[in-house]
């Protein structure tokens, strides 16, 4: 443990609740007095993520299973190669890790240096309060950082788990008010009804949803993105190339578009493992256009076999997302 550190995120939270409480500021005007960020795109179109404001690129980057697939040394030169392209959207999450690695220690390894750069996503599985603070306490020393910018409550299951989120919820919220998180989100991928219960029950800033995906009524597109939008929350796709898992034909370029056409969408979250990945998909985001509507159409009636198929490993129960043996 890195006592310094740990040390030196507790003063910093004391100050700036203090500071928030004697001013009567909120929270992000408090975050705002401490630090100062430096995203740069590098020209790369951007879309502001909902009521955070802040602008970022219409691609982020995933740091889940493909990406920990990579050792540790090409891991840490794909991340800083695509931070000198412009995509500055680094997401993680504490169940994220390969069999002697976690995702967050990986990006934490570059925080000394590009911290300002770089706005961190994470995850928290745990639902109780109690687990919850230790994971969330273990993120700020792996990821090297007093702060997050978005911690996410990881993987809503299904309506049990939506109507359960108070633990956690109220921690997160907790260090949100301490200035310690600036932004609150959730994620999920395989109830449409959870998703939406979620984002119409709590004041969550964005959602990150596995888009290409649907069972017998559990349409992502038209139930859960819709009740986020409508209280003007951030929006990230994700898993937006997996049907290729099932469906042979399918190119990634056009999954991809596709994404990012649908309403609401504000970007695609994609694990990349090589620097011609990186290229490729800054090269679909750097000259995108909508996809006409005949073409959504057409391959809306491609992926209908994979909306309907429930054996990809992802969708079945217990799927801890971004975990290796």
């Amino acid at each position: 443990m890195n006592y310094r550190n740990i040390i030196s995120r507790r003063e910093f939270i004391k100050k700036t609740a203090y500071a928030a409480a004697i001013a009567g500021i909120v929270p992000q005007l408090a975050w705002a007095k401490n630090h100062s960020v430096h995203y740069d795109p590098k020209g790369l179109p951007t879309r502001t993520f909902g009521k955070t404001g802040v602008k970022i690129p219409m691609i982020t980057y995933g740091t889940g299973s493909r990406f920990m697939k990579e050792d540790t040394d090409k891991g840490l030169e794909l991340l800083e190669y695509a931070l000198s392209k412009g995509l500055y959207y680094w997401d993680t999450a504490a169940s994220y890790k390969n069999v002697s690695e976690y995702s967050e220690e990986r990006l934490g390894r570059l925080m000394k240096t590009h911290r300002k750069k770089v706005f961190l996503a994470t995850k928290v599985q745990e639902r109780d309060a109690e687990g919850a603070k230790r994971t969330i306490e273990r993120s700020f020393e792996r990821l090297n950082t007093d702060y997050i910018d978005l911690y996410q409550i990881h993987s809503i299951g299904g309506m049990e788990d939506a109507r359960n989120l108070d633990g956690v919820y109220q921690v997160l919220k907790d260090y949100q008010r301490q200035g310690a998180i600036r932004f609150i989100g959730f994620t999920g991928h395989t109830s449409a009804k959870a998703m939406k219960y979620v984002a119409e029950n709590y004041d969550l800033d964005t959602m990150l949803i596995a888009l290409n995906h649907m069972q017998e009524n559990q349409n992502f597109e038209e139930r859960a993105m819709p009740a986020a939008a409508a209280k003007n929350m951030g929006i990230l796709g994700m898993k937006v190339i997996r049907p290729r898992e099932s469906i042979h034909g399918l190119k990634a370029t056009d999954l991809i578009k596709y994404a990012l056409s649908l309403d609401h969408t504000t970007a695609a979250n994609i694990a990349m493992d090589s620097k011609e990945v990186i290229d490729t998909n800054i090269e679909i985001i750097r000259n995108f256009q909508k996809m006409p509507e005949t073409k959504m159409n057409e391959l809306q009636a491609q992926l209908r076999p994979f909306f309907n198929h429930e054996n990809v490993e992802w969708m079945k129960p217990g799927y801890v997302d971004g975990l290796m043996a």
